[in-house]
């Protein structure tokens, strides 16, 4: 599974779903932050708490700041798993 934006195509790949974003840097942080608000106000109907992380990701591509936190993130998480499956005696995927 892969997780982000692109650099050649510019679309934002979430799994096995793919979206066209848009090219400037400009477009692509005011939709992190709409992302970002809409989830703040998850509690209304149609907007949820899923779309924080989504805004983040986006926002992630031209903010250094939020760069640094996701692979901080991606770093701990893969780490988590390979103890896990460590633990369980399973094998350990790269």
């Amino acid at each position: 599974m892969t997780f982000g934006i692109h650099p050649k195509t510019g679309r934002l790949h979430l799994g096995k779903w793919s979206v066209p974003m848009p090219r400037s840097r400009v477009g692509r942080i005011i939709i992190g932050v709409l992302l970002i608000v809409g989830g703040v106000l998850g509690f209304l109907p149609i907007l949820g708490f899923w779309m924080v992380p989504l805004g983040l990701l986006v926002l992630s591509q031209d903010l250094p700041f939020v760069r640094r936190q996701r692979r901080r993130l991606t770093v701990w998480w893969a780490t988590r798993r390979r103890d896990r499956q460590a633990r369980r005696g399973g094998t350990t995927r790269p």
